[in-house]
């Protein structure tokens, strides 16, 4: 089943676009309004005499029929999240097989992310008007793939860095076209829907990454490399073949989107822009308004505080940890008599860093997970508590690094603390950002601005797309601070004689 019914690929993306954020009150009752909202499986009782005259203009009255489209949809967006992110961890986990010892591993995270800064700038603050779907994601899928093949097929330290900068520049936008992709279905609960199933595919790509480079990494960069670049074609495949298109989610015989949620809500914040008259200004409907930047400057106030600056200390935090402390973290190889299971696990010094990056994704993977599982998000006053938490994991993980909490003798110790704290990491790293990006999914526009469905489509698409911006902000100081940590913390090794650090 097509995605896209129109006669061509760029009319397929403008239908995209004309699907309004308009609402209206819903016959639906209120366990189904409370499901919608959590993300999990539901049934819109919406009955058609007709319904198999309506292959994708509307939802059938069969429960079975609406589960099979919720599935698509929520399958779709996993897809997208997993392979648009999966590259992006690969290259990060193979940051040891890809750049000469002498060479600090942060450079990796910051070819692997500032290209995609930029696009995230690019894309979501400066261009204007609708945004073209079907051309972004082939675009994406076309770069990454050519990125990738410069990293498998060139031995040179510039060319790798080079295929990583155009694979991070399709990842970061490809990023922030999805995010901003899921605010064209409605109710906003279908949003929610999709963005929680996003947020649960690119933890999968963590952990599919991490794993896959785990079994490829004995192939060899160019095998393994150019086994990977192939990933990106499943982008556009699900875009035409599998996505559900918007418009299945209206009512047919009225063309009006549900509203899912109700009005008083308290944890589904109004965004107050009643002081923002030059919005207010586009008088016209035309598909040709556009959000000036000082309408988008506005945007941002309410969001700085609420959802931006803890997702930039999340990122910040927990890539510092990742790209300057975890290749630190090095222990003697376990022996079986001492450490049976552990010596299955690791059989060289370098297989302690791909452990973390494992254990990591895990856990991220599970945390970005609890929406599409049905777990409630965190209440939004919360939201920063991860970033404190990862804070104080940093510290610990630094002192244990750079001094040692136990002695050398209790090296098993060290491997599970070290354990406990990466796990916790990942939780906390999953919850911000997938709550963030549910919350902002989940605002609705002040009533004046929803009198003009573009500009109102446009505001939506811009303020969750302009998240990207303080996460890659997070990971580009991270990969900034990673490299001279990473230093200081062997040198601080070598001086009480531990040098593990010094062959890697």
């Amino acid at each position: 089943m097509r995605a896209i019914s129109s006669t061509s690929a760029g009319e397929g993306a403008l239908q995209l676009q004309d699907l309004t954020t308009r609402t209206t009150s819903t016959d639906l009752d209120t366990s189904n309004l409370e499901s919608l909202r959590t993300g999990q499986t539901m049934a819109l009782d919406i009955e058609h005499p007709d319904s198999e005259g309506y292959p994708f203009g509307g939802i059938s009255s069969s429960k079975q029929g609406e589960r099979r489209l919720l599935f698509k949809l929520g399958l779709s967006f996993f897809l997208f999240g997993l392979i648009n992110n999966v590259l992006y961890v690969i290259i990060l986990s193979a940051a040891l097989d890809l750049v000469p010892p002498s060479t600090p591993k942060g450079i990796i995270a910051f070819c692997n992310v500032s290209p995609g800064l930029i696009a995230n700038v690019g894309w979501s603050y400066i261009l204007k008007g609708r945004i073209k779907y079907t051309r972004r994601i082939v675009g994406c899928s076309l770069l990454s793939f050519i990125g990738m093949l410069a990293v498998a097929l060139h031995e040179s330290l510039l060319s790798r860095l080079l295929g990583i900068c155009l694979a991070s520049f399709s990842s970061g936008l490809g990023s922030v076209t999805f995010v901003q992709l899921s605010t064209t279905y409605s109710p906003t609960a279908i949003g929610g829907h999709s963005i929680g199933y996003w947020s649960s595919g690119t933890g999968a790509a963590g952990l599919f990454g991490a794993f896959l480079w785990w079994e490829l990494r004995g192939l060899g960069v160019e095998t393994g490399i150019g086994i990977s670049s192939v990933l990106p074609f499943v982008l556009p495949l699900t875009y035409f073949f599998l996505l559900p298109r918007p418009a299945a989610f209206l009512d047919p015989t009225t063309s009006v989107v549900y509203s899912a949620l109700p009005s008083d809500d308290p944890d589904i914040p109004t965004v107050d822009i009643s002081q923002m008259p030059p919005l207010l200004r586009h008088d016209s409907k035309s598909k040709s308004a556009f959000l000036t930047a000082a309408d988008k400057l506005r945007l941002l106030q309410p969001m700085l505080f609420k959802y931006m600056l803890p997702l930039f200390c999340v990122y910040l935090y927990e890539y510092t940890i990742n790209q300057g402390i975890a290749p630190t973290l090095l222990y003697p190889v376990p022996s079986p008599e001492r450490y049976g299971f552990l010596s299955k696990i690791i059989h060289s010094v370098r297989d302690y860093y791909p452990l973390w990056q494992l254990v990591y994704q895990i856990t991220v993977f599970i945390s970005r997970s609890t929406i599409s599982l049905g777990i409630p998000p965190i209440p939004i006053r919360l939201l920063p508590l991860p970033a404190i938490v990862q804070l104080a994991i940093l510290i610990t993980l630094a002192y244990e690094s750079a001094f040692g909490i136990f002695s050398e003798d209790h090296e098993g110790r060290s491997i599970a603390l070290i354990f406990i704290l990466v796990s916790i990491e990942g939780v906390c790293g999953g919850l911000a950002y997938v709550n963030v990006f549910y919350r902002i999914n989940q605002e609705r526009p002040d009533p004046s601005i929803a009198k003009n469905e573009e500009l109102a489509k446009q505001a939506r698409e811009f303020k969750i797309g302009s998240l990207a911006f303080s996460d890659g902000c997070g990971i580009l100081l991270a990969s900034l601070l990673a490299m001279p940590t990473e230093i200081e913390l062997c040198k601080l090794q070598m001086a009480r004689g531990k040098l593990l650090c010094k062959g890697l």
